[in-house]
């Protein structure tokens, strides 16, 4: 890509032993409408921006059915069909949309299966490398969610399970069900309240799949400091950031615009000194 940085930067990361990305991934939901809702503006630079990440190295993407609702899942397959062969999609079920800015849980093992199926149709997949349960649904137990996950698994429609927006204890009761290889929680550079679900993830080489990864990166000094000095980007040295805080995060900057996707990637060949690590890492702990 013409000298251009690419994802392959970050280093490979392992989901569940048997699939292999590169660590720094794409996510899919600002490919949509205002509020996650609809399709977006700019189809054609949606599309776009999907295929310069691709083009950069990115071979995780993460979605998810509530993204539009629908409209991500069957923009990654519009932009990318036929898959390349090293291409990880990992996708969400458990949220649905009544409306804009609306997001309801919905846990119950029938709707799940419902959400998987629609999945594979849209993204045109036979199997999913990584299911993702989106959120747990305050009305149905965990352990009967992951159980209909675990179902779509033996019948070979799931490779791996994930879970999203866990506590511990959820994370806990899911995997007395079924193996679990992920949590993807809300992570970033100011927002440390998932911190024990990456130590947890840490020590049990789960994968951290941080959201949100590079929001309110212009309220942290030592960050704006360090991006002042390379000449970068606040959001390009909080994703650097990430890369330094384990080697089981799997950061997933999303983007509808294709010129955003490449800073986002290039943040993968950052290299941030020991004391800029420590610094912003003070930083947002003192907060």
């Amino acid at each position: 890509m013409n000298g251009r940085p690419t994802a392959a930067a970050a280093g490979k990361i392992d989901v569940g032993g048997d699939v292999t990305a590169n660590r720094l991934g794409f996510g899919a939901m600002r490919i949509t409408g205002p509020e996650v809702w609809g399709d977006p503006p700019d189809q054609e630079r949606a599309i776009q921006a999907l295929r310069r990440a691709v083009a950069l190295d990115v071979n995780f993407i993460d979605t998810a059915d509530s993204y539009g609702p629908e409209v991500s899942e069957r923009l990654i397959a519009e932009a990318l069909y036929p898959y390349p062969e090293d291409l990880v999609i990992a996708t969400k079920g458990g949220l649905v949309r009544p409306g804009p800015g609306q997001w309801v849980p919905d846990g119950r093992p029938e709707h799940l299966r419902r959400a998987c199926e629609g999945s594979l149709a849209r993204l045109r997949l036979d199997r999913i490398d990584l299911y993702q349960f989106h959120r747990p649904d305050p009305k149905v137990r965990i352990a009967e969610s992951i159980g209909a996950l675990a179902e779509l698994k033996d019948e070979g429609k799931i490779r791996h399970i994930g879970v999203s927006n866990v506590t511990e204890d959820q994370f806990r009761e899911a995997e007395r069900v079924a193996a679990v290889v992920s949590v993807q929680n809300r992570y970033n550079v100011a927002d440390r309240s998932s911190e024990p679900m990456l130590d947890l993830c840490d020590l049990e080489m789960v994968v951290f799949i941080p959201w949100a990864p590079i929001e309110e990166t212009g309220t942290i000094p030592a960050l704006m400091a360090a991006a002042r000095r390379r000449g970068v980007t606040e959001r390009q040295v909080a994703l650097a950031w990430l890369l330094t805080r384990s080697p089981q995060v799997l950061p997933i900057p999303g983007s509808g615009d294709p010129d955003h996707v490449e800073q986002n990637v290039a943040a993968a060949s950052i290299e941030l000194t020991d004391e800029e690590i420590r610094a912003i890492t003070l930083a947002a702990v003192s907060r």
